[in-house]
């Protein structure tokens, strides 16, 4: 992943267990102070939002864990592969894009940033410009010509 990436991740985890996580436990405690907790919805609600917060820390935590920061530096424009920013044209109608390919846990498509396990990523990798690759998505098959590959 990119640097800016790991650093968004590793800043959400911050947010996640010094500011979401003392405010649960500040409900929690809240709820248990109104009395009978066989009957607090209050106390359920918060006890499942602090599971639910716990289990994202613990992905989030993996996904850090397991990051591998990329050089764009050192990365070659000859041929799409991930960080890649591709643009590319839809033969059938003309149609211009341009998405950039990225890891899972960066892919954002209204930031035109797709994973790098989606099937167009998929059907491009490898390719140059110039190259025509024909992908199958959900809708059918679509026909797509590199035109421009940077970083």
């Amino acid at each position: 992943m990119t640097e800016e990436g790991y650093n968004k991740l590793v800043a959400e985890l911050r947010e996640m267990e010094t500011v979401q996580r003392p405010e649960i436990s500040r409900q929690i405690a809240e709820a248990r102070d109104k009395g009978d907790l066989s009957e607090n919805s209050e106390y359920d609600a918060a006890k499942e939002a602090q599971g639910m917060l716990e289990m994202k820390i613990n992905n989030l935590k993996a996904v850090i864990s397991e990051a591998k920061i990329i050089d764009t530096s050192k990365l070659d424009t000859s041929t799409v592969q991930i960080l890649s920013r591709v643009e590319m044209k839809n033969v059938k109608n003309n149609m211009k894009m341009v998405y950039t390919i990225v890891s899972e846990s960066e892919a954002n498509l209204r930031e035109g940033k797709i994973s790098v396990n989606t099937p167009i990523a998929q059907g491009l990798l490898g390719k140059k410009v110039g190259d025509v690759a024909e992908i199958t998505i959900p809708q059918g098959k679509i026909t797509l010509e590199i035109l421009n590959i940077s970083f």
